[in-house]
């Protein structure tokens, strides 16, 4: 019996290659765009702004804010060998009552103190004592200025063709409530030009710098095999690639001066600041008592001088009030004129109420001190430190 053989030298060998599996990802091409600039500086460079008359040497800078001294004839010349007299006044004092009132509105303040001693101490002496507190104000209008931009959209443009701009002393402005601080930005008149953005350089869009312009970037799980230990990477798909989340894979951002708009506007900004320099003096004459407390508390201001220019202080009874008054009048006339104008000044004397009580509670003897308008207590030691009442 003869078997069948079949004849497999004309059976074609070719490989047969099985389409592969599509990822459901989209493939990013990262064609490089040459024409996408990098980031430019932030601010204008060197020499990319032009001079405004009476502002020259603005140079645009973050640190670029000078400050402008007002003309001599803006400031007032003090008159010489002028002083300012101060009338009598009478030390103020507080009563038993009153003492012991602000003695236990401060224990109730204190968890861990008791009321009793409060209540039951027996006084032995009251001791006004005389606090002066001396405070100079002189109130100040400072002048500066510095380049500013924003993005052009099409909007007037008040450039030196309409006129020369104004110097920084001569533009008007509205005084604020005195003595009050205050600060305005306002825009110099005929100092404003279009010019290409610096960052873009005219482009509206920066090449991104997380991805280099390519719109992907290396994944950080596999580095950009592809393949961890041998299989596909799952964060990337085995492409070694990812999108880039910065600029959504477009290679490019929005330039973030100009904001697409390839143009900016240029100006001077003036920056016009109003500020109350205060300097205050009180003669340190009791060591039990902290004086960094009378910050907090007012008293009677039984003298006020107000005027363009005050004038130190003579023939007042505490002569240390005298010296101080003269010394700190010079100092505010020197460091205010130099860079500012001294709208006007004001002087005062206060008598900051202030009264060492004496008493007795369990045959042992205490103090405290009662002081400013407000009646506020100091003291250092308490009978009683335990929460029974």
């Amino acid at each position: 019996m003869t078997l069948f053989r079949p004849d497999f030298s004309m059976i074609s060998t070719q490989t047969v290659t099985l389409p592969q599996k599509q990822s459901f990802l989209p493939i990013f091409s990262g064609i490089f765009d040459p024409n996408i600039p990098e980031e430019g500086p932030s601010a204008p460079p060197p020499g990319w702004l032009d001079d405004i008359h009476g502002y020259q040497g603005l140079k645009g800078g973050d640190d670029d804010n000078p400050l402008y001294p007002p003309p001599p004839a803006y400031n007032p010349q003090p008159e010489q060998n002028r002083s300012t007299s101060v009338p009598d006044v009478r030390v103020p004092s507080v009563s038993e009552d009153v003492a012991r009132d602000a003695l236990l509105k401060f224990v109730e303040s204190k968890w861990n103190y008791s009321s009793k001693p409060a209540r039951n101490l027996t006084f032995k002496d009251l001791q006004p004592i005389t606090v002066y507190r001396y405070r100079l104000e002189t109130y100040t209008e400072t002048r500066a200025s510095a380049w500013q931009f924003e993005p052009y959209n099409g909007q007037t443009v008040d450039g030196p063709q309409y006129g020369m701009s104004p110097a920084p002393w001569d533009i008007p402005v509205s005084l604020p409530q005195r003595y009050t601080d205050k600060v305005e930005k306002i825009r110099v008149p005929h100092s404003s030009f279009v010019k290409v953005c610096h960052k873009c350089k005219g482009c509206g869009r920066t090449r991104c710098t997380a991805c280099f312009g390519r719109g992907q970037k290396r994944c950080t799980f596999c580095h950009g095999r592809g393949r961890i230990r041998n299989k596909h990477c799952t964060s990337c798909h085995g492409r070694g690639r990812k999108r880039c989340l910065s600029c959504h894979s477009h290679g490019y951002k929005t330039c973030s001066v100009c904001l697409g708009g390839q143009n900016l506007l240029h100006f001077i900004q003036l920056t016009v600041t109003w500020k109350n320099n205060v300097s205050e003096f009180i003669p340190d004459r009791q060591p039990d008592f902290p004086d960094r407390k009378f910050e907090k508390v007012s008293g009677d201001a039984f003298f006020v001088d107000e005027s363009l220019l005050v004038y130190p202080i003579q023939g007042f009874p505490d002569q240390e009030i005298c010296e101080v008054s003269t010394k700190l009048i010079n100092e505010h006339l020197e460091r205010f004129t130099a860079t500012s104008r001294i709208l006007q000044q004001r002087q005062s004397i206060e008598l900051v109420p202030l009264t060492h009580a004496y008493y007795t509670y369990s045959g042992k003897d205490y103090s405290f001190f009662v002081y400013g308008r407000e009646n506020k207590v100091f003291t250092s030691k308490y009978p009683s430190a335990c929460s029974i009442l």
